[in-house]
């Protein structure tokens, strides 16, 4: 008698809670006319490859347009024209922190900061379902950037912490060499960045969500979700590619760490 087939194996179960069926995108972008567009084709691009490898898992994106008074709501809405998992959300707060908070409300992720007080709060069901992915509309992410953050999510990262790498198109090689230095390309990395950040709305509802600042408001989430001992996992796998601009648009963000940087150059020795 010819042997029997041997069964299939069947999938492992992903460890319990921790499944994502949605993912919101959020870019904030104050007069990003200049970056916008490559960085919506990128974060489309991203959408597209998560698709493929996951078509179960729904995918928004959602660009907060705060008092643009360039090109910025053009281009975005052609995306939102041409693409339906793209929404556009204008806001006049001038505020990265209050965009980044508007954009994902408007996603359907409320604030726990509603709650009546002395009440015990318990998220809802899907917020650890859900996912928030954050980026900036001067940069551009990988391909794989939301199937990463998927698969952290889902091996049970409450929060992900991606790397960047300055854009060198147009900027000083020696300001270049000395962020590199100083940044070195590896897991576990010390860094935070809003450009390239991903938490699941259960964490973010619970730590409080974005606070209203104009810079650092992605370094305040995250000392709220450690501090309630949430799984904060830092990577490289997912490095994103952002402007190397010097001139920021936050007074203490990325762009002026930047500036920065650039004045403490090291004395010639002869």
């Amino acid at each position: 008698m010819a042997a029997l087939p041997l069964p299939l194996p069947l999938p492992l179960p992903l460890p319990r809670g921790h499944s994502i069926d949605r993912i919101s995108v959020v870019i904030p972008a104050h007069n990003e006319d200049e970056h916008l567009g490559r960085a919506l084709k990128a974060v489309q691009r991203a959408a597209d490859a998560l698709h493929r490898r996951r078509p179960d898992v729904d995918v928004g994106v959602t660009v907060v347009l705060d008092s643009c008074t360039d090109g910025s709501a053009g281009i975005t809405a052609r995306y939102v024209a041409a693409d339906r998992r793209f929404s556009a959300l204008e806001v006049a707060v001038r505020n990265t922190g209050a965009s980044r908070a508007a954009g994902i409300q408007a996603a359907g992720v409320g604030s726990s900061r509603r709650r009546p007080p002395g009440k015990r709060w318990t998220p809802p069901p899907w917020a650890g379902r859900t996912w928030l992915a954050n980026t900036d509309a001067d940069s551009q992410v990988p391909e794989n950037w939301l199937v990463r953050q998927l698969e952290f999510a889902e091996a049970g990262a409450d929060a992900v912490l991606g790397s960047v790498e300055p854009d060198p198109a147009g900027m000083d090689p020696e300001l270049l060499r000395r962020w590199l230095e100083r940044h070195p390309f590896e897991e576990n990395h010390p860094h935070i960045y809003g450009a390239n950040f991903g938490v699941r709305a259960s964490a973010y509802l619970a730590a409080g969500g974005f606070p209203k600042l104009a810079s650092h408001e992605d370094r305040t989430l995250v000392q709220s979700l450690r501090n309630r001992a949430f799984t904060v996992t830092a990577t490289d796998s997912m490095r994103v590619l952002t402007s190397g601009r010097i001139h920021a648009r936050a007074p203490h963000g990325f762009g002026a760490y930047l500036r920065t940087l650039g004045r403490h150059r090291p004395t010639a020795v002869d």
